[in-house]
This record gives C-alpha cells, structure tokens and sequence, in this order.
C-alpha cells in the first residue's frame, strides 16, 4: 500500500517519460492505479464463494458480471488510496513509481477517476446482480478510503486489522450476487478473511519497517519488536484456521475443504511459528516467507471451496 523514496535517478526517468508521453503509457498509469495485483485476492475469494452459494457452477454471465463489478469497485478503492497517500508513497522506495509519484497521473486525474469506478462499479452491480451486491460493494470501498485510509492508518498500529475488513467484502459480494441474502457461511469465511489479513500483511510491514517509520506510518513492525509481531502472526494464524473448519459443518464441506483447511492451514501455522522463533533467536526473520505462505494458503482454500460443491461426495 505503501512505499520509496524519490532520488535524482527517479527523478530524472519521470521528467524522460513525461517528455514522450503516449496513449498506451497513459492507460498503463490508469491501470496501475487499480492496483492489479490486488485484484488477485478479488478473484480467489469470489468466484469460489459463488460456486458454494450455487452448490454447482452459477450462470456465467452472474459470475461475469460480479467479477467485472467487484474489479471496478477494487480499482475505484485503490486509486482513492494512492490519491490520499500520494504524499508518503513519495518517500518509499516500495511505492516511488506509482504514478501519481511519476507524474504519469495527475492529482485531479486520480480523482475524477476513482470517483468514476465508484459510481459505474455500484450502477454495474445494481443492473446485473441485485442491490445488495452494489450496497456492499459501496460499502467496501467506503470502508477502505474512509475508515482505513483516512481514519486509521496514520493513527494506530491496529491499522491493518480493522482496515482489512474491506477485503472481507468479496466473499458477501460473491454470495449475495448468487442468492441474494446471506446466511451464516459468508459471514464465517467474512470471518476468515478479516482474521487472515494481519498475518499476512504484518510481516511485510517487518520487512518495509524503515520505510513506514521514515514517513510515521505506525504499522505493528515499526511500533514493536521482531518477536512481538511475530507471537501476534501466530495467534491469528491459529485464529483463521480455527474459523476455516467452522465451514465444514455450517456449509456441510466435505473430503476435499476438510483436507486442505488442515494441511495448508498447518502449513500456514508452521511457517508463523518460524517466524516467531527466529525473531525469539535473533536471526533474520524472513518475514517474506510468512506473507507469501499466507498468500498461497488463502488461494489454495479457496480452489477447495470451489472444488468441494462439485465432486460427489
């Protein structure tokens, strides 16, 4: 979400681009505000949620339609976090190249289009699934700019977890696009997903410590030592594995959910014990191993959601 700092090598390959500006180049910039990689998680955790609430595989073109909705609200959430943290993203190495940083993107620009992703992503929504699939929708992306962005991030270690409630939101879009309603099963993968967030992101605001501390971002890796992040990584790993089988009898998961929620939910476990004892020991932790096993988990979780209701047994 963050990250770099501007030198005179930045600087100089912002003033070369700026110089040849082209169309192609200027549709990247726009699509990089959506932050495409996090549209990843989008995927994983909706499509598979469809396939559950239909007990099969939905219509197409719902789940189509859904995915094009939720990228857009995604998209229209992103662009508004790098307009408000356009200022920190500046002086973080991981963030220098955005490109409100570049300047492939003006402030207004960013603007005008995260306000339109917001409106269209909503409207889309509302026509093609049902109204509360667009309520929840806009209340994702309210939650995300308003509540974590503006109100917590700059204010409290305890960002990342009430901030990440916003990426809890696909799996009741997904739901209630099929169904419209919910029921006890998206909310405990809601569950799931909210306890999942902290793990995953707190080892890489170890690995970006020095970077968040430079520009007050008081994320859990700046505000507390190695072991303290890490005992708390493993108390929300035990957390959202706890809450993955919940899913089993609620939803009636069979072979397939059963198996992997406890192989890669140990696994996941595993490598947050890890962390925790180098930290303990003293040695480099590798946070990055942590962040990119939780990643690996969720989305293996996930492909057994959407599995499990297909097969037989």
């Amino acid at each position: 979400m963050i990250a770099g700092t501007m030198d005179i090598s930045t600087t100089t390959g912002r003033d070369a681009r700026l110089d040849s500006p082209s169309l192609s180049r200027t549709i990247r910039a726009y699509v990089a505000l959506t932050k495409p990689r996090v549209l990843e998680l989008l995927l994983v955790t909706t499509v598979p949620v469809m396939i559950l609430a239909q007990g099969g595989i939905p219509d197409l073109w719902l789940v189509l339609a859904t995915v094009i909705g939720g990228s857009l609200s995604a998209g229209s959430a992103a662009a508004f976090n790098m307009y408000l943290d356009r200022d920190i993203d500046a002086h973080m190495q991981r963030t220098e190249n955005r490109p409100l940083v570049t300047g492939e993107v003006s402030e207004r620009g960013a603007l005008i289009f995260a306000w339109t992703l917001a409106a269209v992503s909503t409207l889309w929504l509302a026509l093609t699934t049902n109204l509360l699939a667009a309520g929840l929708s806009a209340g994702a992306i309210f939650f995300y700019v308003v509540i974590y962005t503006i109100l917590l991030k700059r204010r409290t270690e305890q960002n990342i977890v009430w901030g990440g409630i916003a990426g809890c939101f696909p799996v009741l879009i997904g739901w209630s696009s099929v169904t419209g309603s919910l029921s006890w099963a998206p909310l405990i993968l809601f569950v799931l997903v909210f306890l999942w967030t902290p793990p995953h992101y707190w080892p890489l605001s170890m690995k970006y410590k020095d970077q968040y501390d430079d520009v007050d971002v008081p994320m859990l890796g700046v505000t507390r030592s190695g072991s303290q992040v890490g005992l708390q990584v493993i108390l929300y790993a035990w957390a959202t594995v706890a809450t993955s089988l919940l899913l089993i009898p609620v939803a009636n998961m069979g072979l397939v959910y059963t198996t992997s929620a406890l192989v890669f939910g140990g696994w996941f476990i595993y490598e947050s014990h890890r962390l925790y004892g180098r930290a303990v020991r003293g040695t480099e932790p590798r946070p990055m191993r942590v962040f990119h096993a939780s990643i690996t988990y969720l989305t293996l979780l996930f492909v057994a959601i959407a599995i499990d209701p297909l097969l037989p047994f």
